[in-house]
Order: structure tokens, then C-alpha cells, then sequence
């Protein structure tokens, strides 16, 4: 009884719009209700973990946004202002995709070209950690030339090769870019370039050569 008339005199806390202070205990106890008065079973919390669960989750493809350019259009009145993003994508083995798109924003942009990139992913052949043989590939006015490197070496390339090869399971390359310094044309010649290699069981060597080649006839 004690407690009881203790709890009872207590002082109450009032809040500055003049209404009494909700305790811990009623808090506690309280449930939220929606319009109709129905009691709130926590649905959208667990939407939330859900989103968060689903961000955390690891993705299949990694990406990269090489470069984001401002372009403009002239149109009847003025110009018309977008933005041209250059995304790389790839799932560190021997996939990779490269794409480029236009949008109002940065965001749409870049989510056009993932889009893009997804679209025209390649597979290349690779030979252990370095790609298979030489190769030089041009697109437009850029020319990129790759070799294959010991391990050990890792990725000697510029700015653009070494973003696309990153998302590779490549680790040994050598590459100089010889043409044009346009991202784009050199992103399409190093996906050419993976795209042209071709495994060491199928090259053509004298030993395959001196195979088919058919027997010389005896002289009689």
C-alpha cells in the first residue's frame, strides 16, 4: 500500500503544451494503430530490413563510372543540357561490359549506361592470370595495344584500361594506348581486344601445320 500511494503522490511531469509526460511503462505498452484502428503489425519495418538485407547482399556484378561528361543540344529556344556517362561492369573472372547512355541526370545517366553494359557483357578466354596472347585493337581514332605479363607485374595501363581490367580477374597485363585519348573509343578497343583473344589449345602452330599437310607421293 506503501508503494501504491507513493507511485500515486508522485510528481507528475508535464510537457510544455501543458499535457502530461507519457512514462516508460505506458510507453512501452502503447500500440500504434493505423486510420481504421487496426493494430500496426510492424510490415513496414520489416520492408526496411528487407531493403537492407537486400543492399548488403553481395551483387554479381561490380561497376565502375569511368567518366560523366556534360553535353548540350542546341534546340529552337536555347540549349537543351544532359548528362553522357561511361559505365564499366564486370564479375572479376572473365566477364566484362562496357556502356554508355545519355540522361537528364547523373543518376539516370549512369543508370542507363549500367543498364547498357549489362546488355553487351562478352566473355573472354584468359590464361591464368593474364590475358592469352598480344593483341592490338582500334576503334575510331583509338588504338590500344595489350600483352600478356609474368606474375607479378600487375596492371600497367592508363586510366580507362586499368578501370576495365579491374573488374577481370586479370592481374598481369601490359597496355599502351597509342591513338586517340577519347574514354569511350578506348573502352570499346579494350573490350575488342578481350573479345579477340583466343586460348593457347587453339592456336595455329608449325606442328599443326606440318600435320595436315598431306604425304608427299613416292617417285616411281
Amino acid at each position: 500500500m506503501a508503494e501504491d500511494n507513493a507511485k500515486t503522490n508522485a510528481p507528475k511531469v508535464v510537457n510544455k503544451a501543458g499535457t502530461l509526460r507519457m512514462t516508460d511503462e505506458t510507453a512501452a505498452k502503447k500500440q500504434q494503430r493505423d486510420i481504421g484502428g487496426r493494430v500496426m503489425d510492424g510490415r513496414r519495418d520489416r520492408r526496411r530490413r528487407d531493403r537492407v538485407k537486400a543492399d548488403v547482399a553481395p551483387k554479381e556484378f561490380e561497376e565502375v563510372t569511368i567518366n560523366i561528361d556534360r553535353v548540350s543540344r542546341t534546340v529552337k529556344g536555347g540549349r537543351r543540357m544532359r548528362f553522357k556517362a561511361l559505365v564499366a561492369i564486370g564479375n572479376r573472372k572473365n566477364k566484362v561490359g562496357v556502356g554508355v547512355a545519355k540522361g537528364g541526370d547523373v543518376t539516370t545517366a549512369v543508370a542507363k549506361a549500367t543498364a547498357k553494359a549489362k546488355k553487351n557483357m562478352i566473355e573472354f578466354a584468359m590464361d591464368g592470370e593474364t590475358i592469352c596472347h598480344e593483341v592490338e585493337t582500334k576503334a575510331t581514332g583509338a588504338v590500344v595495344l595489350m600483352k600478356p605479363a609474368a606474375p607479378g607485374t600487375g596492371i600497367i595501363a592508363g586510366g580507362v584500361v586499368r578501370s576495365i581490367i579491374g573488374l577481370t580477374g586479370v592481374k598481369n597485363l601490359i597496355s599502351k594506348s597509342l591513338g586517340s585519348t577519347n574514354k569511350v573509343n578506348i573502352a570499346y578497343a579494350v573490350v575488342d581486344g578481350l573479345k579477340a583473344q583466343v586460348p593457347r589449345k587453339r592456336w595455329t602452330t608449325t606442328a599443326d601445320k606440318k600435320a595436315t599437310k598431306p604425304a608427299k607421293k613416292e617417285a616411281k
